[in-house]
């Protein structure tokens, strides 16, 4: 069972986390199984960068972004060569370290 090691961030995951996740999952519907509520303005339609992470170990176990992410990345807050969308990025059976950044480009967060 792959693990999904998470940086700490200040306001979604202060301490961190490590969780146990399943391969075929994405990268964002497993923080969102485990309470760590980052953006996904465009409900993981491949829409937006509001869910962009960087993996920090283990982008070789990733397949390829497509051209669309690759595209929306270009737009990304941070962007750097190892930036992945979360709802694109399917988790196989290698351990994960993600980063979320500070920052994103949604302006209105729901429930704020």
């Amino acid at each position: 069972m792959p693990q999904l090691i998470v940086l700490p961030h200040v306001e979604l995951c202060p301490e961190g986390a490590v969780i146990d996740t399943t391969s075929g999952t994405t990268i964002c519907d497993a923080l969102l199984a485990n309470d760590i509520e980052i953006d996904h303005a465009c409900e993981k339609s491949c829409a937006c960068t509001t869910c962009h992470v960087i993996v920090r170990e283990g982008l070789e176990s990733l397949a390829e972004a497509n051209e669309t992410e690759e595209d929306l990345l270009d737009k990304a807050w941070g962007l750097e060569p190892n930036s992945r969308l979360s709802c694109q990025a399917i988790i196989d059976q290698q351990d994960l370290v993600i980063e979320i950044p500070k920052y994103n480009i949604n302006m209105v967060k729901e429930g704020h």
